[in-house]
């Protein structure tokens, strides 16, 4: 009996729950039941102890935990690789699955330590000034909420369908219920107990429910989030669930999905394409068996290759090897179950009255060291859609099953890719630039992401789907609306975003970033000479002057070789109407204010690694004096390194006042000093 994971410890349910069977032998691998599971008291446990535990930690710390997880994962994978075939999943299979899911960790592991602060507050754009004196300004924030993240996933992908929810889950602040579609959760709940055994996670931070959902989400509220993949007619239910409706329930759907792939009218049979868009069909067709939610389900052609376009995927189609995953001449394993069989047969016969099948036979397979009655086998089904063809927009077969569909005109293309109501993913295969562009802007409304395929870009391509850890995934219309991953995208999604007002000083204080305006803090040691574990927000120094010669300005231009006329020509300078006459360059400002607040002896300022949102406001002319305001702006200590990035507020400005130039510079510091 599958166990579930629910405040603290694993429980077991008292009735004999439901058989789960070996995709590829019939036999029961483990049951699974939720009677007696205790749900409320599940919510009530990630809200008081997981949520506290997982939000008392910095972005930082929390993505060093998911690297360390991801490495305890990685470890030993034999006995997962062993449950996923099981599931009728192939050693490649189980590699886009485990693997896949423990990447997706390492991925966020990364974005969240390089693009998010040490800190829980993520700031959202730059400072509005809202008023003229400077005194009222606003700034948008992120800050996690104190809800529970539910997660309900499809039989397909029993890891990777729970990592890439709850890693960007995680970085935001959330604590998570796990809840895997039944059919393969026993290789979920391996990776659980790995998880809570590993120590890794703070207690509460994720949960696992094995076995019907039943009233979870009546237990949640405005602050709770549920993330679904699955069909759309669950979806429908959820939907309309009073929590939702009514009590403010946060609901992201990724549902059934009509993906297509064209082959761009400019290929011939010949061109190195042409394979690529057969290769990326079938590609689609047999990996999982079919069973991905951006499988390829619609082939679009143009008219004059469809005969060859069919007879290549065919071809190439007869070389599939299906049987027993474990064997390694096998290229395509079972289906997840007889009963998700039978609805791919369904589906086919639905598909079938108005589209030929052109390879494969649904009730027939020939398979290698498997038996076809106890195994979820089927082979590979190709059709091809007679004119005016309605049932492949509407039907979805999930598994080894596509449609390929004419056209004669691009707007054409166009519009049977848009039949399908919405996708999660649609991939172009082309090698001319203007059709690149036509069919990609038609279709930008109707998916969620796009691959453009050509010979350049063919060697690297990850194809048209792998969802990626940087990319969104989620797909409008009927795809459900959802979107997923995209970096930091997706811990932000699980973020308030809330606009805050107030005075300088008191933005300062809320965010732990020095905002404009608000108060410096000049002392009588320079802030260079200062460890991270001395710096504090609001350090200034404030330089001497320093007057920009015509001699500066011409050594520059003769050093750099940066002899642009505004700089070198007198006349020339004088007619451009910005300048008026000879003026500095904006990088010789930029150097000298370098000059203006340096401290050059050895000390905890160990590098200068960049400067960001660089402006050049005032022109500087031959004569006029410069200084510097510096400002410790933002300290984020690395949790990797005895150091740490200080990021500093740059205002050059001139003897009038004005500022000429602003930038940020960063720095790398010392946590203390002498280290």
């Amino acid at each position: 009996m599958l166990e579930s994971y629910a405040a603290g410890r694993w429980f077991r349910a008292s009735d004999e729950g439901e058989p789960l069977l070996d995709a590829v032998t019939g036999e029961e691998v483990a049951r699974i039941s939720s009677r007696g599971l205790d749900l409320a008291a599940m919510v009530d446990h990630a809200r008081t102890v997981g949520g506290p535990a997982v939000r008392a930690l910095t972005f930082h710390e929390r993505a060093a935990l998911l690297k360390q997880l991801a490495k305890h994962l990685s470890e030993d994978k034999d006995e997962l690789y062993a449950l996923s075939a099981r599931t009728g999943a192939t050693k490649r299979d189980s590699m886009v699955d485990i693997d896949g899911g423990f990447g997706t960790l390492f991925s966020f592991a990364s974005k969240g330590t390089r693009e998010l602060p040490n800190d829980t507050v993520v700031l959202d754009g730059p400072l509005e000034r809202l008023g003229r004196g400077g005194t009222f300004v606003g700034q948008h924030v992120y800050t996690s909420r104190p809800g529970v993240a539910v997660q309900i996933n499809a039989f397909n992908f029993p890891v990777w369908g729970m990592l890439e929810k709850l890693a960007p889950a995680f970085l935001a602040g959330l604590p998570s219920i796990v809840k895997p579609a039944s059919q393969t959760a026993y290789l979920t709940e391996a990776v659980v107990r790995r998880i809570i055994d590993s120590g890794i996670l703070p207690e509460g931070s994720l949960q696992l429910l094995s076995g019907s959902a039943g009233s979870l989400l009546d237990h949640l509220g405005v602050q709770d989030s549920v993330a679904f993949t699955g069909s759309a007619h669950t979806a429908g239910i959820l939907r309309t669930h009073p929590s939702v409706v009514h009590g403010g329930l946060a609901l992201g759907v990724e549902a059934d999905s009509l993906n297509c792939s064209i082959l761009g009218p400019d290929v011939s049979v010949d061109d190195p394409e042409f394979d690529l868009f057969v290769k990326g069909v079938v590609t689609e067709m047999t990996v999982k068996a079919g069973q991905k939610c951006t499988a390829i389900r619609r082939a679009i052609v143009p008219s004059s290759v469809a005969d060859a376009v069919v007879a290549a995927i065919s071809a190439r189609l007869a070389k599939t090897t299906v049987g027993d995953p474990t064997d390694e001449s096998v290229r395509m394993g079972a289906l997840a179950s007889l009963a998700q069989r039978d609805e791919v047969r369904k589906a086919i016969e639905a598909l079938r009255s108005s589209a030929d099948i052109v390879y494969g036979d649904p009730e027939r397979v020939e398979l290698v060291g498997a038996d076809a009655e106890r195994g979820a086998f089927m082979s590979p089904v190709l059709l091809r859609a007679r004119p005016g063809a309605v049932e492949p927009h509407d039907v979805e077969p999930f598994g080894p099953v596509s449609t390929v569909l004419t056209y004669d005109s691009l707007d054409e293309a166009i519009a049977l890719a848009a039949r399908g109501k919405g996708s999660l993913v649609g991939s172009l295969v082309t090698h001319d630039p203007s059709v690149a562009r036509t069919v990609t802007l038609g279709l930008a409304p109707w998916h969620g992401r796009i691959l453009v395929l050509d010979r350049d870009d063919a060697g690297e391509s990850t194809g048209h789907g792998s969802p990626l850890p940087v990319l969104v995934h989620g797909g409008p219309g009927r795809a459900g609306g959802g979107e997923e991953l995209g970096g930091i995208r997706g811990v932000l999604h699980h973020m308030q975003r809330t606009a805050l007002q107030g005075s300088p000083d008191m933005l300062t204080a809320i965010t732990g970033r020095w905002t404009t305006g608000s108060a410096r803090a000049v002392g009588e040691v320079h802030p260079f000479r200062k460890s991270l574990a001395e710096l504090r927000i609001g350090d200034t120094v404030e330089s001497a002057s320093r007057t920009v010669s015509l001699a500066d300005i011409d050594h520059f231009a003769e050093f750099t070789g940066d002899t642009f006329y505004a700089h070198t020509d007198p006349e020339a300078a004088a007619a451009n109407p910005l300048f008026g006459g000879i003026v500095a360059h904006g990088y010789l400002v930029v150097s000298l204010a370098a000059g203006l607040f340096v401290e050059p002896n050895p000390g905890p300022v160990l590098a200068n690694f960049g400067v960001d949102n660089l402006r050049f406001l005032t022109p500087v002319k031959a004569g006029d004096t410069i200084s510097v305001q510096l400002t410790v702006k933002q300290i984020t200590p690395r949790t990797s390194a005895d150091y740490g990035e200080v990021r500093w507020d740059a205002v050059v400005s001139n003897a009038d006042g004005e500022a000429v130039a602003t930038y940020d510079v960063l720095t790398l510091v010392a946590k203390t000093w002498p280290a």
